[in-house]
């Protein structure tokens, strides 16, 4: 089993974070904690091998956590599990050796998603010996997928990758119509699809702003590839 210490400052999020990890087959709640000072105690006290970590917590913050970890020694890993969606936070993270940074609010699927690959990762480091090119890029590349979006009864996820691609192709912001001409899609399904991504935060929506009339809705990807 995988020992997860859950970190958060609100109780009821820790709680409804730690219920999604019993969920999740492999893996174990071995506790939670509310502030840093806690969280490092019981790092200290309790077997983990992996720590949910908030950022914001009332004493210090998640990042101060990570440090003090690598400093005492601590080799435990780090997911971090935030609402800090700052790009300074995150490269902050990613430096500091967090090796995953999950943005709230997430669904089950979202945290399901990356715990699963941590598992997957967790055993292809257990295996040990040499890796040769390609094993080295499945470690490196373990945790970096980003899942499909959940996607409601009537939608395609052929055509939500098709416009996945063709906003990661284009340049710049895409409008609809201009997605539509990319896809050969209809302009109305591709503002729906545009919608729906937006909505679960893998698009950015940006307003261009002509001489007159309404502005203009432009798209780009801004989800993980």
């Amino acid at each position: 089993m995988i020992e997860v210490l859950v970190v958060d400052d609100d109780t009821r999020v820790a709680d409804v974070n730690a219920a999604y990890v019993e969920k999740i087959p492999g893996f174990r709640v071995a506790a939670k904690a509310h502030t840093a000072a806690e969280a490092l105690r019981l790092v200290e006290d309790v077997p983990v091998d992996l720590v949910l970590l908030d950022h914001y917590l009332p004493d210090e913050t998640g990042l101060s956590v990570v440090r003090s970890l690598r400093e005492r020694g601590h080799q435990t890993d780090v997911i971090m599990v935030t609402a800090a969606r700052d790009v300074a936070t995150v490269q902050a993270a990613m430096r500091h050796g967090a090796l995953q940074y999950l943005v709230k609010p997430f669904s089950y699927a979202g945290l399901r998603a990356k715990l699963d690959a941590y598992a997957t990762l967790r055993r292809t480091l257990d295996g040990g010996g040499e890796a040769e090119q390609a094993e080295v890029d499945r470690i490196f590349g373990a945790l970096s997928s980003t899942p499909a979006p959940e996607l409601p009864k009537g939608h395609s996820p052929t055509t939500a990758e098709l416009v996945r691609r063709a906003l990661l192709a284009a340049e710049g912001p895409l409008s609809a119509q201009e997605l539509a001409d990319h896809t050969r899609l209809s302009r109305q399904t591709a503002q729906r699809y545009l919608k729906l991504l937006e909505r679960t935060g893998r698009v950015r929506l940006s307003l261009k702003y002509g001489d007159t009339g309404r502005p203009e809705h432009r798209y780009e990807w801004a989800a993980s590839t």
